[in-house]
């Protein structure tokens, strides 16, 4: 008797059919106290990342990908993204 196949398989979860939120860091500032304080609208956080460094992609505290922010177009104009550059193999689970 053959075994399923993983997509096999995979279809046949009901948990693959659960949505799951993945969080996108483009990177983090380290204001002293008394600067965060001072924050006002249209005030400009310095982030320890370059417009054009890797974004990391996480799932929890997993990281599972990198990629490069991008903006749709068509339809979707003006909207953000992500385009992958490296992922993790997730097969066996996060």
């Amino acid at each position: 008797m053959d075994s399923p196949s993983r997509s096999d398989a995979q279809s046949a979860n009901p948990f693959t059919q659960v949505p799951i939120e993945i969080t996108i860091s483009v990177g983090k500032a380290r204001p002293l106290v008394r600067e965060l304080l001072r924050l006002k609208r249209d005030a400009v956080l310095p982030l320890d990342r370059r417009v054009d460094d890797p974004v990391e992609l996480y799932v929890g505290d997993k990281l599972i990908a990198r990629g490069e922010l991008t903006e749709l177009t068509g339809d979707q104009a003006g909207q953000l993204a992500v385009r992958l550059t490296e992922v993790a193999d997730l097969q066996n689970g996060l």
